[in-house]
């Protein structure tokens, strides 16, 4: 397992000036983590381009993005796109005999889950095609990046691929009951885990999450050494998760969302990014705390170990940012309802005895338990009634300015990062965003 080495001192400023270029490695869907580095960026003057995971027509085929799509993505990237499908994993991919994984799962009830077994090879035949097809476009993709790098120019490759939940109607009762189930509900996330469903889940991770940057990597070798040559210089930033250190009982303390079933992939991420740093590759994977995005709706009780972070703002500097950040939150809870309040439930859930055996960091990721389930989700949905309006809810905003605060860490250490991972904590980027 990777060393746990948090970022402890603020980054130096980069070197990266007007004119050099971004390249965002995976589609932009509406506000989270990238749009924080791609502001940096934009800010420094750089060039922004971009990719697309393509979209499937009615027939299953994956196709470019439409006039239209194009348009759309690229004003919310702020940016080109350049259009050919990087779609990975493999969960659609048909094998040798024209069947995917996905298809062989049709028909199967909710109920028989566990007996659902896929034949002897098939599930390899069908990742080697899905390989073959991302490599193939990476290919392509590279070369229609060339023209957009100015000479002497530096390029940032910025990593956000993540995922791999395998696109079956099958699925979504189970994963319910893995990440919001209570009672008789309750599925735990290790009987699923170690079933048929749960090998196929973890290959496809794998696949979205860690390989996508390493046949980066590895397809942008001879594009580096072109830049370098040039005098230019190339960095690959990627995003991970393992967990967070967060302000408790006025301590740092290291915690994280359970069950986070990704977590093996995430590993795997760190373990490209080292092996890519033995080879003098400049290639950083920032674990970054949990926040509430679009694609978070289904992790109920990500977002509470978010609340602490106030806590954090005051004690890394406090002044005016704080003070408009607790004004901020304030002004969106009921009223009669207090920040100390809020950040007293939050605090209690993260201590409590039942939570202290999954701040295990060499344990993770660790699976979920009934009794951990049942008080996550209770005190999730307890904070989150404490906002006036669940459409405007405080986690919101406190995710808007980690992601801010995560974008200039990145990028200003991507530059001339301390390692192959980092952890970005609550202080470092509350430290940030006070500065």
């Amino acid at each position: 397992m990777t060393a746990y080495s948090p970022m402890t001192n603020l980054p130096e400023a980069p070197g990266y000036k007007k004119g050099d270029l971004l390249v965002l490695f995976g589609e932009l869907f509406g506000r989270g983590y990238a749009n924080g580095i791609v502001d940096e960026a934009r800010r420094a003057g750089m060039t922004v381009v971009g990719a697309t995971v393509g979209r499937r027509d009615n027939g299953g085929e994956l196709r470019p993005l439409t006039t239209g799509e194009l348009a759309e993505a690229e004003a919310l990237l702020g940016g080109k796109i350049i259009n050919i499908p990087l779609e990975a994993g493999f969960d659609l991919e048909p094998a040798d005999d024209g069947v995917s994984p996905v298809e062989r799962l049709k028909g199967i009830k909710p109920d028989e889950w566990e007996s659902a077994r896929f034949g002897e090879g098939l599930l390899e035949q069908s990742r080697c095609n899905g390989v073959a097809r991302f490599e193939a476009n990476l290919e392509r993709f590279v070369a229609e990046l060339k023209p957009f790098i100015p000479a002497g120019g530096s390029v940032l490759f910025v990593h956000t691929m993540a995922g791999g939940i395998p696109r079956v109607r099958l699925f979504m009762p189970l994963l319910n009951r893995i990440f919001k189930g209570t009672g008789d509900k309750f599925l735990p996330s290790e009987r699923f885990w170690n079933s048929e469903l749960g090998r196929f889940s973890q290959l496809n991770f794998n696949e979205v999450t860690a390989d996508t940057f390493g046949r980066l990597l590895e397809g942008t070798v001879a594009l580096r050494g072109e830049i370098e040559a040039r005098g230019g210089a190339v960095r690959y930033a990627a995003y991970g998760y393992h967990g967070c250190a967060v302000l408790l009982g006025g301590e740092y303390v290291w915690q994280s969302y359970t069950p986070y079933v990704q977590g093996e992939a995430k590993m795997r991420l760190e373990g490209i990014a080292e092996a890519a740093w033995q080879q003098g590759v400049k290639a950083a994977v920032y674990n970054c705390p949990e926040i509430q995005t679009n694609s978070s709706t289904l992790f109920l009780g990500v977002e509470l170990s978010l609340y602490p972070f106030l806590s954090a703002l005051e004690r890394e500097g406090g002044g005016e940012m704080a003070e408009q950040a607790k004004r901020e939150c304030a002004q969106l809870l009921k009223e009669g309802v207090t920040l100390d309040r809020m950040l007293a439930l939050a605090e209690e859930y993260l201590v409590s005895p039942l939570m202290a055996g999954f701040r295990d960091f060499a344990a993770w990721p660790q699976h979920n338990t009934k009794e951990q389930m049942a008080f996550m989700l209770e005190r999730s949905q307890e904070l989150m009634a404490l906002s006036a309006d669940q459409k405007r809810v405080v986690c919101a905003e406190l995710s808007r300015l980690v992601f801010q605060g995560v974008g200039r860490l990145m990028f200003d250490d991507s530059w001339s990062p301390r390692g192959a991972v980092t952890w970005l904590n609550h202080d470092i980027i509350a430290r940030r965003l006070v500065s």
